[in-house]
């Protein structure tokens, strides 16, 4: 933004406040509702009474080619059919607030400090505002609806109902402050034969309370209504810093309905809806910013095809992409044209996770991941639906998974995926970037500990792809994972054992050394010897000792070294098959050159939390 893009200057509160009332200045759809409570109304109160400060507000004009839904400032009820002159971006709950207090003329419906809902006035008391010692929000009161002050059994401490009775009291309304002329004539003709001197009260009251409602300046920027949905977007979020930050969708939510299309029903009613069934589960964590960034990366690659055959020099076309600039530029016909193919997009990556055993959110490597790989399907269309592009995108998927490439900002990759695998599975392209950058050096296996790493998922959907079984049921891992949520990965040689066997921690704690397991096939585990607990599973099972070395092979891992407690040999082998499984999903040679040192240095430099 410009010098030129905005202005500064101060205006009178009474204006703002009349524009308020006649829908002048409303609010953008995007800003929260009001919630105030009454003892920061009356800090506010007090400050302008006194001619402090209160903050700036900052307008939008409105006209422009970004247009957004607006609604009235709470309590405003100007005729439907008014268009604003200006929308409120900052000092929503100060106008509000003022509004509601001293210019409604009804009852103020606000909160008190527990956050419950009460109704009142605001009141000032005169003597206290005249002593000069009182603090000025303690001269400010908020009274009941009825002006009923009772205790806590309904008995009546004071009553202030009546006009005389304010008199007496000399308790001044606030909704009064900016047209006080029929209270001040009452006033008078209240104290003219009862009390000169209370008669003359109003006099120095309305000079240190009264006129400086009259008087109040507020500073007000006002951005032109040229003013990006971008830059609108930033600095909406610069002035809120105590607010929750305004998402894309909030704001592009409040641009559609400009345009009668509800965003927020129809991601809540036909988007998520559509990936309600059991068989989506994995999707169940995907948020509408991930679903717009999704939609952007298709209407952007749109945008640059079109330039191409329009024939637009290379360095001038269009780049795809889905941050936040990219998603506020979206349009409306935009996103009506690619959501339902992104729609479909999501259903079709839950389908492929599902075949690359990744069934639940728990063991999702990348949630991110999800972006670019709904676009690439909804994109590809059916050329992604062939075996040897099946192929293809799940190599492009596993060398994200154990390249690790997908974790902190990610936009730009998602930016190079979309046209890069869509031309290799279309055959016009070589191998994705992504591809080409993925590496996995063999000693990460061994500071893989915990599943807040995405290559520990993935060894865990590996070895449920490689058909891994529960070693007391026989029933394969997946089965159990859908029915019983207690699955997780535990030890294979019990950490106990370990331990009281001086292994080394950096080896047994590895995934190298875990697996897939029932809860219940786990306590019989337990801390025992895997030469002990081998047998005891076929006993428990009631099967051979030979179906149970079976079910432990199908995890990857040899029973002969376990049945004889041959921890080293155990490792070795299950280290090197892992490498295997993860060499043949990404593509790629691994080769192990065995110099673990620097691998384990590394992890057990770090804090690590255990699932044992």
């Amino acid at each position: 933004m410009t010098d030129e893009a905005f202005s500064i200057d101060k205006r009178p509160l009474r204006d703002l406040l009349r524009q308020v009332e006649d829908g002048r200045a409303q609010l953008p759809e995007f800003q929260r509702g009001w919630v105030w409570p009454h003892p920061n109304i009356t800090s506010l109160l007090a400050s302008v009474s006194q001619g402090f400060p209160v903050g700036t507000v900052m307008t939008l004009q409105s006209g422009g080619d970004v247009r957004f839904k607006h609604r009235p400032i709470e309590g405003a009820t100007p005729p439907p059919a008014v268009e604003p002159e200006t929308l409120v971006l900052d000092g929503q709950q100060r106008l509000t607030s003022l509004f509601q207090a001293i210019k409604l003329g009804e009852p103020v419906v606000t909160q008190d400090v527990r956050k419950q809902r009460v109704t009142g006035w605001f009141y000032v008391d005169m003597r206290a505002v005249l002593d000069g010692q009182t603090d000025r929000e303690d001269a400010i009161r908020f009274l009941p609806e009825d002006r009923i002050v009772k205790n806590f059994r309904s008995e009546v401490l004071q009553d202030y109902s009546t006009r005389e009775k304010e008199y007496e009291a000399q308790l001044f309304p606030l909704s009064a402050v900016l047209d006080p002329y029929d209270w001040r004539r009452g006033f008078e003709e209240y104290w003219w034969d009862r009390d000169k001197e209370s008669l003359r009260v109003w006099g120095r009251f309305e000079e240190l309370f009264v006129r400086n409602f009259d008087r109040y300046q507020v500073p007000v920027i006002s951005l032109g209504k040229n003013t990006a949905r971008q830059a609108v977007c930033q600095v909406f979020e610069n002035v809120n810093t105590g607010g929750v930050s305004l998402t894309v969708f909030e704001l592009l939510t409040a641009t559609f309905a400009a345009d009668e299309f509800d965003l927020r029903r129809h991601w809540e009613k036909e988007v998520k809806a559509a990936w309600d069934a059991p068989k989506y589960r994995i999707l169940k964590e995907v948020s509408n910013t991930d679903f717009l960034q999704s939609v952007t990366l298709l209407a952007t690659a749109a945008r640059r095809e079109d330039a191409v055959g329009h024939g637009v020099a290379e360095e001038r076309l269009p780049r795809i992409g889905c941050k936040r600039k990219d998603m506020l530029e979206l349009s409306l016909d935009e996103y009506e044209r690619f959501a339902p193919l992104v729609v479909e997009g999501f259903r079709r990556a839950a389908q492929f996770l599902r075949q690359q055993y990744v069934f639940d959110t728990r063991f999702l490597p990348y949630g991110t991941q999800l972006i670019p790989l709904s676009a690439i399907l909804a994109l590809a269309g059916e050329d992604a639906q062939s075996a040897g592009a099946q192929s293809k995108l799940a190599r492009w998927y596993w060398c994200g998974v154990f390249g690790e490439l997908y974790g902190g900002s990610t936009e730009t990759r998602f930016s190079h995926d979309l046209p890069d695998v869509v031309g290799w599975i279309r055959g016009v392209f070589g191998e994705p970037r992504t591809v080409e950058a993925a590496q996995f050096p063999p000693g990460r296996l061994l500071t893989l500990r915990t599943r807040n790493s995405a290559a520990y998922k993935g060894i865990y959907a590996l070895l449920l792809k490689a058909g891994a079984v529960d070693w007391r049921t026989g029933v394969k891992a997946e089965v159990t994972e859908y029915f019983d949520e207690s699955i997780d990965i535990h030890h294979i040689f019990p950490k106990v054992w370990c331990q009281e066997a001086g292994k080394d921690p950096g080896l047994y704690n590895s995934v190298v050394n875990k697996t897939p397991l029932t809860a219940r096939t786990n306590r019989i585990i337990g801390g025992n010897a895997p030469s002990d607990y081998l047998v005891k599973l076929a006993k428990s099972a009631e099967i051979t000792s030979e179906e149970v070395r079976g079910h432990i092979r199908s995890h990857l891992a040899e029973p002969e070294h376990m049945s004889v407690d041959d921890f080293p040999s155990f490792f070795a082998a299950r280290k090197a098959a892992l490498l295997a499984r993860v060499s043949a999903e990404m593509g790629k040679v691994i080769v192990d050159d065995g110099a673990d040192t620097d691998a384990l240095a590394e992890a057990d430099a770090e804090e690590l939390v255990e699932v044992s």
